[in-house]
């Protein structure tokens, strides 16, 4: 073992940039995973405007489509309300 090594603030450095390498990647492999998470649900609008489009293309009736719009817009106004409360 070189004699450096035996320093204490050497070693205390080590373990620090250690510590805040490993701190580092963490917090980014965490990012990435919410990141996804967020992604992979789309909005109550996008939901909203394939459903009319399929009304459109008389794929649904008038009901159905109603049916759909009604809980679609439901949950829309559930995720505006929860995004005005986070801030």
């Amino acid at each position: 073992m070189p004699p450096w090594l035996g320093n204490a603030y050497v070693q205390l450095a080590i373990w620090l940039g250690l510590l805040l390498s490993f701190a580092t990647v963490g917090i980014f492999i965490i990012g990435k995973i919410r990141a996804k998470a967020v992604q992979q649900e789309p909005f109550s609008s996008e939901i909203l405007a394939k459903f009319r489009e399929a009304h459109s293309r008389g794929d649904l009736d008038d009901e159905e489509f109603r049916t759909i719009k009604g809980t679609v817009t439901r949950r829309f106004r559930a995720e505006l309300s929860d995004d005005g409360e986070k801030g």
